[in-house]
C-alpha cells in the first residue's frame, strides 16, 4: 500500500540581490499554494552572482528555506570557508576534497510528520573544474555509508549527459536526482522506470531578460571581442524556477513530478 506523500520543492539557482528579493516576495505564495514538507535551494551564486556569504545565506532561510545546496561556486567568497564550518544547512558538493570545510549531505525532517529526507550536494566533472572526484564514484560510495529511504540529490553539472547518465544510475536508489548549474531549465521532468524523479536543470532564480542571471551587453561583448568585461547582475522580469516532486514515505519513490516557473506579478506571460 502507498504510503503517506513528502512534497519537495528544489528551487533553481538563485542569482544575486534580485534573485534573493525575488525568492522573498515570491516563496511564501509558493508555500501557501503547494504546501512543501521542504524546500532546498541552490544558493552558491546568491551573493554578486557568485558564491555564498552569510548575509545572503540568512536571507535565503529567513525567505522560508530548509536547505541550501552549493556547486562549483560556492568557494568564491573567502567568507563561506567559515561559513560552511559551521553552517550544516549549506552544502558543498560531497565530491569536493575532503580537506575543504563543510559537508555535503544533510538529514532534514519534515515539521508534519516528521519524516526524515536525506538532501545531498553532487558535482559534475565534464566541462567544470577537475578538481573534484568522479561523481558516479562518489554517490555510490555515499549512498553504501548512508542508506536512506528518501535521498533528493542536486547534481550541479554542465553536460546533460552527464546529468542524465547520473538519473539513470541511481534510478531506484534515490527519490529524485534534479540538476542545477545551466540556469536554463530543461523540459524532461519526468519519473524514471525505477521510481527515481529526474530533471536535466530544475532554471534560475533572477532575471529571465539575461544571459544566466547577468546582463546581457557584457556578456556579448565578452563574446564578441574576448575581452574580459565587469559582469552586473540582471534585475529585469524577475522569475523563480522550481520542480516539485512528491515521495511516497513508505518506498521512497517519486510518485508524481512537476517543473513550474513563477514570474514577477507584472510580467507578460505571452509565448509561455
Amino acid at each position: 500500500m502507498p504510503g503517506k506523500m513528502v512534497r519537495v520543492i528544489l528551487i533553481g539557482d538563485v542569482v544575486g540581490r534580485y534573485g534573493r528579493r525575488f525568492l522573498k516576495d515570491g516563496l511564501p505564495g509558493v508555500r501557501e499554494e503547494l504546501k512543501p514538507d521542504i524546500v532546498i535551494v541552490n544558493g552558491e551564486n546568491s551573493a554578486g552572482g557568485v558564491g555564498i556569504i552569510k548575509r545572503t545565506a540568512d536571507e535565503i532561510f529567513a525567505a522560508g528555506v530548509d536547505v541550501i545546496t552549493g556547486g562549483n561556486h560556492i568557494w568564491d567568497k573567502k567568507e563561506a570557508i567559515d561559513l560552511l564550518k559551521t553552517e550544516e544547512r549549506i552544502l558543498k558538493p560531497i565530491n569536493f576534497p575532503a580537506v575543504t570545510p563543510g559537508r555535503g549531505w544533510t538529514v532534514c525532517r519534515t515539521a508534519g510528520a516528521g519524516v526524515d529526507v536525506t538532501v545531498v550536494s553532487l558535482q559534475g566533472r565534464v566541462f567544470m573544474e577537475p578538481v573534484v572526484d568522479n561523481p558516479f564514484t562518489a554517490i555510490d560510495h555515499f549512498l553504501q555509508k548512508h542508506p536512506s529511504r528518501l535521498t533528493l540529490v542536486d547534481f550541479h553539472a554542465e553536460a546533460t549527459a552527464e546529468k542524465q547518465a547520473m538519473g539513470f544510475f541511481l534510478d531506484g536508489r534515490v527519490s529524485a536526482v534534479l540538476g542545477t548549474h545551466t540556469h536554463v531549465p530543461t523540459a524532461d521532468a519526468r519519473i524514471l522506470e525505477n521510481g527515481t524523479a529526474f530533471q536535466t536543470d530544475v532554471g534560475i532564480t533572477g532575471s529571465l531578460d539575461s544571459v544566466i542571471g547577468m546582463e546581457r551587453q557584457p556578456v556579448i561583448a565578452k563574446f564578441t571581442t574576448g575581452i574580459n568585461q565587469k559582469f552586473e547582475v540582471a534585475r529585469e522580469n524577475l522569475v523563480m524556477d522550481l520542480t516539485v516532486v512528491d515521495i511516497d514515505e513508505a518506498s521512497g519513490r517519486a510518485k508524481h513530478i512537476i517543473s513550474r516557473r513563477v514570474f514577477e506579478t507584472n510580467h507578460d506571460r505571452s509565448g509561455f
